[in-house]
This record gives structure tokens, sequence and C-alpha cells, in this order.
């Protein structure tokens, strides 16, 4: 179905042959993301047999499509995506995609049909309650997939701050909301009218003709309503729609917005800078050697300098915790936290404190270590397997402490030592606080104070909680 999704750069553009080093190269660009694929791909226009390398020849496309069905295919030759390069031009003003289009998905008698929603209601492990998922639907405006080969899919737009649809993302699930198959609506409508032999809708011409399509945040648009609430990031909408359900919508200036980059090459400046003067929790999927993480972390430090009053804290709970199998799989957290019973998680919810009083915030890249916990600490732990263990767990050092020492002023206020950085303190507004994870926590700058005065506890590392 995807015989459109790969095809030669159309125009007079031409790069070098990467076989005889001529400027007559037309390389193979992806219609869905506006992504060039590898170097290697492409045709040398000397013609006479000369250079040709397809990627549906060679298991690319089919790499692609299986990894898009959540099948974790290899891809071939260490493909990286590579965005077209072009002459330095006026920035294009975005064709969005049509809105009446856009609300057929969301009619109400389609849901019956939607293998993603229905799951939600009867087939997890702890099934949601209509109210919640009907909550989750109207803030993220989530769609059905009414009739074709993509019938019953869930449909996730990627709507920006202004309201304006970017793309709609077309996934279909099996009964245990794995993913089956992806696609992207504009593709859906173009592929039909092209096998009825149908002239293209006017503003799908417009549509198509444009580089990039998910030029925006999955979530983006409930930035406008929550003007300054703390970001979750993730990499794929599932991911948001799982977090929103277990941590409920916003309902203080503190709870989380829950978004989505749309996969591991959208973490980029483009799509981030929207998040300029918040606080962003990142949370990358699982990847072989970290490299997810390592490459967003590295980009985050990046952003932050141009980005003022933002600053990105990644938690590593994950990495340290997950098994190697996991890794390789490229489990994220929605896979974890289906596994939770979702009214017992919410009643331990970083969300429903009250508004605290808003202490000094640092700058800069944090790592939220497993010792920390901020987020997740009150989660089932993962099984105890041998491969769990990692470096950090199995040095005699670490095995031996058993506590940390923190600080509690005379108003009841906790510091924290913030773990492996030293030059903040992780602050609660009491003990309780911590030890019920009621609260996200804040972080200011060491330097500014004075713990003389304060008298001393102990968080006991076993348990993560202070006696």
């Amino acid at each position: 179905m995807d015989k459109h999704r790969y095809s030669l750069e159309k125009g007079s553009k031409k790069h070098l042959c990467p076989e005889c080093g001529k400027k007559r190269f037309v390389r193979f660009v992806d219609n869905e993301t506006g992504d060039y694929l590898p170097e290697q791909y492409g045709r040398c226009d000397k013609g006479d047999g000369h250079y040709f390398v397809n990627p549906y020849s060679d298991g690319y496309a089919k790499a692609i499509r299986e990894q898009e069905r959540g099948n974790r295919s290899e891809l071939p030759n260490n493909w990286k995506p590579q965005r077209k390069k072009g002459t330095p031009q006026h920035e294009t003003k975005p064709v969005f995609f049509d809105f009446d289009t856009f609300k057929q998905t969301l009619q109400p008698e389609r849901y019956e049909k939607n293998t993603f929603i229905q799951n939600l209601f009867y087939r997890v492990q702890f099934p949601f309650e209509v109210d919640e998922v009907t909550k989750v639907i109207q803030a993220y405006r989530l769609g059905t997939v009414a009739i074709g080969y993509r019938a019953g899919a869930n449909t996730f737009p990627f709507i920006d701050i202004k309201g304006n649809v970017r793309a709609v993302q077309v996934k279909q699930f099996d009964k245990q909301n794995h993913t089956t198959g992806t696609d992207f609506l504009h593709s859906i409508i173009e592929k039909h009218h092209d096998r009825n032999n149908k002239p293209l809708p006017e503003w799908l011409e417009a549509y198509m003709k444009q580089d990039k399509r998910i030029s925006c945040l999955f979530g983006e648009h409930l930035l406008s309503k929550y003007h300054s609430n703390p970001v979750a990031l993730v990499e794929a909408p599932k991911t948001a729609v799982y977090g929103t359900l277990y941590f409920g919508l916003p309902k203080t200036p503190e709870s989380l917005i829950w978004l989505s980059v749309y996969n591991k090459s959208s973490f980029s400046f483009d799509k981030l800078k929207v998040l300029k003067e918040r606080f962003v929790y990142v949370f990358p999927d699982l990847s072989k050697d970290g490299n997810t993480f390592k490459e967003w972390e590295t980009k985050a430090k990046e952003y932050e300098s141009r980005l003022p009053g933002t600053r990105f804290i990644f938690s590593d709970l994950l990495e340290q915790l997950a098994p190697e199998r996991d890794k390789s799989e490229g489990y994220d957290l929605a896979d974890y936290l289906i596994k939770q019973d979702w009214r017992l998680f919410r009643k331990q919810n970083i969300q429903e404190q009250a508004p605290q009083p808003e202490p000094e915030k640092v700058t800069g890249v944090t790592k939220v270590t497993h010792q920390q916990n901020l987020l997740f600490s009150h989660v089932a732990p993962l099984p105890k397997v041998e491969v769990f263990k990692t470096e950090r767990i199995e040095q005699p050092v670490k095995k031996q402490i058993h506590n940390i020492i923190v600080y509690v002023s005379d108003t009841g206020k906790l510091f924290i030592p913030t773990p492996f950085y030293d030059k903040t303190f992780t602050v609660y507004p009491s003990v309780k606080s911590y030890n019920e994870r009621s609260c996200l926590p804040e972080f200011i700058q060491s330097s500014i104070i004075d713990t003389n005065q304060m008298s001393i506890a102990k968080i006991d590392i076993e348990k993560l909680i202070i006696n």
C-alpha cells in the first residue's frame, strides 16, 4: 500500500553520484515525512544502466514498514534520517490539513469501531472508565477511520498551538493495543483518488507539495490552554495518551501536559521551540545501548542555550532497570504504565497536589536518576531478573549505602541534595509530600541555601522513604 511513499525527488536538483562522483544524482525522498532516504538510494542520470539503488529492492522499504507495524526490524546500512537540504529560501507558509475532512474522523458513531478505544474500555488489564477515556479523546481530538483498508484505526492529529491541523497519523492496533499498521490520512486519501482515477482535492494538491507535514508536537494545542504547566515529552502519540490516562488531565498549574514528538528523529529544535520557558520532563523510548536517551540528552543541552527559561529534565529510570530484551525491542513508558492499575496509580499521582510557592529555578539539562525516582517511585517494580543488573547497582560501594542525608527547614520544607548533581537541591514542600509522591519537586541552587540551621533526616534508599 506504500507504492507512493518513496519516489525520486522532483525538480532539477542534483547531488554527487556515490559511484561516478559527478553532480547528476537524483535522490529518493520519503513523501510522508519530507526526509531524504540514505545517500545510497537514488539514480545517476548518466543513463545506460549506470548507478541506481531502489529502496524497494534491498529491504529498506520493508524494514520501515515492519517497524511501523511494531516489529522492530533493523534498517539496512545503519540508516539515519537526513533532512532535505537545499538553497536557503524564505520560510514558506505551511499548508494545513483540511479541517472539514479532519472533523469527519470525530463522528461519535465511529468510536464503536475504534479498536484502540474499545481496548481501553474492555480488553486492557485494568479497563478505564468511559468518562476518563472520553476526556482524553476530547483533549487530543482522537478519531476513527470508518472505511477502507484502515477501517477501525485510530487517528492521532498533530494540532499546533494555534489550532491548525498539521497532519493526522493513522494507527491500527490489535486486541492488545500493539501497533499493526501505520499510515497518514493524507496518504490514504491520495491512494483512494489514485485507485479510482479521480483528481485530488485542491487542498490536498497543495498539501502534498510541501516538504514538512508533521511539523508540530502531538498535543501541542494543549499548550494554549495550559499556559505555564510543565510538560512530559515522549516519542509516540500513544504514549502521551497513556500518560494522560494514568496521570489525568491537568488540574493545577503544576500538573503535567503529555506531548509527543512523533518519532526518534523528531526531537528537533523546530518542534521543541514552542516549549520555551517550560519545565520539560523527557522520557525517551528504550533503545539498544541507550542510544536514543544519549542522543536526545545531547540535543537538549544545545536547545536549552537557544531557549531561555527552558529546562529539560531526563529520567533514566527505565534505562537503569529495564532488561536488555526490552531495550532491544524499543519498549516505551506506555508498555510499563499499562501494567499498573490506573486507579491506584492516580491515588499517588503527582497531580493531586495543591499549588505550592515556586522557588528559584536553575537552568541546565538534568538527569533524574532512579535513586531520585521523582515521577514513578510508586510504580510497581519491574521483575527482578539477572539482566537488570547495571554497573551502578553492582558496585559494592553502592550496595552498602542504605540512606541519604537530607535537610528539613523550620517550616517543614524538605531539601534533598540532588544525586550526581551537587549544585542543586531537590525540594519538596514536606516530608509527607516526598513519601507519598504527591507533587513534583522543584530544583534550586545549593549555593543560596544554608542547611546549618536545619534538622537532619535520612532517606532509606531501599524503600525510598523518610522514616
